[in-house]
């Protein structure tokens, strides 16, 4: 397929990327993983969300600062190279890359499995191949039409998990469902221990699973390449992300702690089905199969646009192979879309045949690559900071809040994380896989990058440039 067009196509309005910064927050972590993280600290995991939403608000303000001054597809990963270096942003893009494809791989793996529920005698590989193709044809469409998709199945989830808050209030009001004997509220959820019942080590030791719930959101910054109008539509999506960590996690899990000991969520299924049990709604669990199915495909969807769309940034670099920036007379890097299907396709073959251990070791690394881009990401933004001040530049039209102290607060929690991704006994593999990461990195980045691909990206600074949407031209 040659290549039709110089730039990517603006397809994607306000609409289609405020919902996929919602349903970014909404997948198998939180309808299953969340329940680990309770375990780990009981109810003191609501302020762990809390402290953790804050800082990765900071980062998404400190990245849409830089998206709407540098509307590009390759996002973070250029703005690493132009303001911290090229290998900085050698390092960061592919990073985000290989997290996005492990994730990917997870992601059909799980699509295989919710679909068994369904049918249990059709072969998993059978779903995953259909899956596979499903997205990759998807996303060499117009963006557009990735938009709408994101769209409609950002919106299930969110619906759905508006429909679980409303039912679990209607529990804890009404004690639907519940034995007579049960007393919902804030007496059950501090029945046993109290808000820290594991102490503070036990609040310490959820942060790395409630910071991994968060990994992607930074998706949000790549969509600036192909965003209509990213000085309006990025900073709205940007904006709802205290909003839905509150609804999202907050409210829900202590609705769900409210209805249930927190010692004994996730040990009986899913709580959300119970939600919808005590209800009395028939099929509960054939309901949120469906749901998690939705998220499913919403995320491989997305994690194939991130990967994708980063990888063409990493060849306008010089930094990847330059075939990576063909793109289609439908304005869409159709070659990053191929690679990312074929390593899919590797990925749940290698996932069939190799041992269960080794394989969560090499899918740790998507904890350490999530806080290591968020890390970038700050830099980045410091050293953009430094320059507008050196250079007089002009002002940024989204500047980052309470600058400096919050970036500066920010960056030190990130740091906070990476050290307790060490100290922890169960995700100590994660910094050594990480860090082996880098290394190759680093040699690859000696052996392989040549001419263009030492020098700091050229980024346009589009401050004050105002954009006309397509129907009005």
């Amino acid at each position: 397929m040659p290549q039709f067009a110089q730039a990517l196509a603006r397809g994607l309005n306000v609409r289609h990327v405020r919902f996929m910064a919602l349903g970014s927050a909404i997948g198998t972590g939180l309808f299953y993983g969340s329940a680990s993280a309770i375990q780990a600290a009981g109810p003191a995991v609501l302020l762990a969300y809390m402290i953790g939403g804050a800082a990765v608000f900071m980062v998404m303000r400190a990245l849409g600062e830089m998206a709407v001054r540098h509307p590009v597809s390759g996002s973070f990963g250029q703005y690493a190279s132009k303001y911290l270096g090229p290998f900085a942003g050698f390092i960061t893009g592919w990073t985000f890359a290989f997290e996005m494809a492990i994730v990917a791989i997870a992601d059909v793996t799980a699509f295989g499995i919710y679909m068994g529920f369904w049918f249990p005698d059709v072969p998993r590989w059978i779903w995953i191949l259909a899956i596979i193709f499903f997205i990759a044809a998807l996303n060499t469409m117009k963006v557009k039409v990735f938009g709408e998709t994101e769209f409609w199945l950002s919106l299930i989830k969110v619906s759905a998990i508006i429909a679980m808050i409303a039912g679990g209030i209607m529990i804890v009001i009404f004690g639907f469902g519940l034995p007579a004997e049960a007393n919902p509220g804030i007496g059950t959820m501090l029945a046993a221990g109290g808000f820290f019942p594991n102490g503070f080590w036990g609040l310490l030791a959820s942060f790395s699973i409630v910071m991994f719930a968060f990994g992607g959101i930074e998706t949000i910054g790549i969509t600036a390449g192909e965003a209509e109008n990213p000085k309006k539509v990025v900073p709205a999506a940007i904006n709802t992300v205290p909003v839905r960590i509150l609804l999202f996690y907050v409210c829900t899990l202590g609705i769900l702690m409210m209805i249930y000991p927190w010692n004994e969520i996730g040990t009986e299924g899913s709580p959300f089905v119970q939600i919808f049990d005590n209800l009395g709604i028939p099929a509960a669990a054939h309901i949120l199969n469906a749901v998690v199915i939705t998220a499913a495909i919403s995320a491989i969807n997305s994690d194939i646009f991130g990967a994708g769309r980063m990888m063409f940034g990493l060849a306008q670099q010089g930094h990847a192979p330059a075939s990576f920036s063909k793109i289609s007379r439908n304005g869409v890097p159709w070659m990053t879309v191929l690679v990312m299907g074929v390593v899919l396709l590797v990925g749940v073959l290698l996932n069939a045949v190799m041992p269960e251990s080794l394989f969560l070791i090499i899918a740790s690394i998507a904890t350490f690559a999530t806080v290591w881009v968020w890390v970038m990401i700050l830099l980045s933004h410091i050293a953009m900071k430094r320059a507008i001040a050196r250079e007089n530049m002009q002002a940024s039209e989204f500047p980052s809040p309470l600058w400096p102290a919050a970036s500066y607060a920010a960056l030190a929690f990130m740091g906070f994380v990476i050290v307790l991704l060490g100290i922890m006994p169960e995700t100590r593999v994660a910094l050594i896989v990480g860090t082996v990461w880098i290394g190759l990195l680093f040699v690859t980045y000696k052996l392989w990058v040549r001419g263009k691909g030492h020098e700091r990206a050229e980024l346009v600074d589009e401050t004050g440039r105002e954009y006309v949407l397509e129907e009005l031209r």
